[in-house]
This record gives C-alpha cells, structure tokens and sequence, in this order.
C-alpha cells in the first residue's frame, strides 16, 4: 500500500509517489534535501571545508617549525659566538699582561694612583717591572676614574698632611708627585673639603715646637713657593694663633 502525504498545496490526501495532485493538480515535489544536487552541493562545501582546514593546519604546523628552527639556530650562534669569543680572549692574552692588568687595577682602585704615576710603577725595575707592551695593556683595560682618584690624593694632603691649596695643586701634578693631569688636579681641588687656615696653623705649629723656628721665619717657610706656598692671609692667621 502506498504510503499517504498532504498536497502541499491544497492539503488533500494523495499517494507520496504521485507525480501530481488529483484534486488541485499541483506538482508532488520532493523536499529540497533529498534533491540529488542539493545532496551534491553539501558534499562539495564539506570535502572543501576539510582540505581547508588541513592545509591550514600544515601551514600553521610548518610555520611553527620554522620558527622554532630558527630560533634554535640563533641560539646555537649566540651561544657559539659568546663562548669562541671567551675562550679566544682567554687564549690569545699574554700571562704577563693578565698580570700586569691586576696589578694596575689593584694600584689604581686601592691606592689611587694617576695614569701616569701607574705606567711608571708598572714598568720602572724599582716597581714592578712589567714590559712597556705589558703596562700599556693594563693602562688601556683598567677600570679607574682619575679625577676621583685625584681628590682621594688630595684629601689625603689636605686634611692628614695639612698641605695648603697651591702646595696640594704641586704635589698632585708634580713629575716628582702623583703626576695626575692638571685637569684632574683641578677637580680634586675645587671638590677637596679643607680649612687651609687651620692647615697653615697646622703647619706652623710643628715649625715652633719642633723647629724651634722665629715668628718671622716661620711667617716666611709658610708663604714661600719653596716652602708651604700657603696664602699671605693664611699665614698671618696662622702667626696670630701661635703660642707667645
């Protein structure tokens, strides 16, 4: 017995297989999605949909790879750069210059010497006795700032020597000195904190008790540019001040 459906268009009963409608003569149509080719185009949109999503999850797949091998190759590099560098450092430096380079970071960062007082004792036979080629090694690669080490001289003199300010300028450029710059001499002396009229008084104390020195002459040993070089004025308060 054939199977029963309503006449989409009037509703009448009519037999599913029947090509038309016997009381309104209306076409009996299949539903749109038992089409042969509406069943065609859905199988076309989801077979495109997979190769789809497959070829952009190679994409994604390979591009990761990429990036990660690129990466990792980077490193590789970096990491063989950094260590070649290293051990080429470590292999081509002399023994002596290695030393020569403590030496001089030991004099200019605890003792505080100037560059050119530091050379010297690096090269002289009554210091160290490094090569010139050595000491000029350790001179360009040592860490120090000389101006700072400038006023560490200076408040040295200054305040445990009772050295006045033009005494301390000679002391600090002198070749016979600490023979810093007269660059750096001039920081280390606007930036020394020092009471040069105490230091005159410092001074001529020691020549009155010890010296058993005149008024005068001790008057004169503190301004002379052969003596302490300390100013007139630093002088007179200095003589004021003295014991009778």
């Amino acid at each position: 017995m054939a199977k029963i459906i309503n006449c989409k268009t009037c509703g009448k009963e009519i037999a599913k297989n029947a090509k038309i409608c016997p009381s309104c003569g209306a076409k009996n149509k299949k539903p749109i999605f038992k089409r042969w080719w509406f069943i065609l185009i859905v199988l076309v949109v989801i077979i495109g949909a997979l190769a789809s999503g497959g070829n952009k999850d190679k994409n994604i797949t390979d591009e990761s790879q990429k990036t990660t091998n690129t990466s990792t190759t980077n490193a590789n590099k970096d990491g063989l750069k950094q260590e070649n560098g290293k051990d080429t450092t470590d292999e081509n430096i002399p023994k002596e210059y290695q030393a020569a380079l403590k030496k001089a970071d030991s004099y200019a960062n605890t003792m505080h010497f100037s560059k050119k007082a530091l050379y010297h004792q690096l090269t002289s036979d009554a210091g160290e006795k490094f090569t010139e080629e050595a000491a000029q090694y350790a001179i360009d690669n040592v860490k120090a700032d000389w101006k700072k080490n400038a006023l560490k001289k200076a408040d040295n003199y200054a305040n445990t020597m009772n050295f006045s300010k033009k005494g301390l300028y000679h002391q600090l450029t002198s070749d016979a000195g600490e023979k810093f710059t007269e660059e750096e001499a001039q920081y280390a002396i606007d930036n020394v904190k020092a009471d040069w009229k105490k230091n005159a008084l410092a001074k001529a104390k020691i020549y009155q008790s010890e010296m058993n020195m005149s008024k005068s002459s001790i008057n004169h040993q503190l301004v002379s540019d052969a003596g302490e070089k300390f100013t007139e004025e630093e002088a007179q308060y200095a003589i004021n001040n003295l014991e009778n």
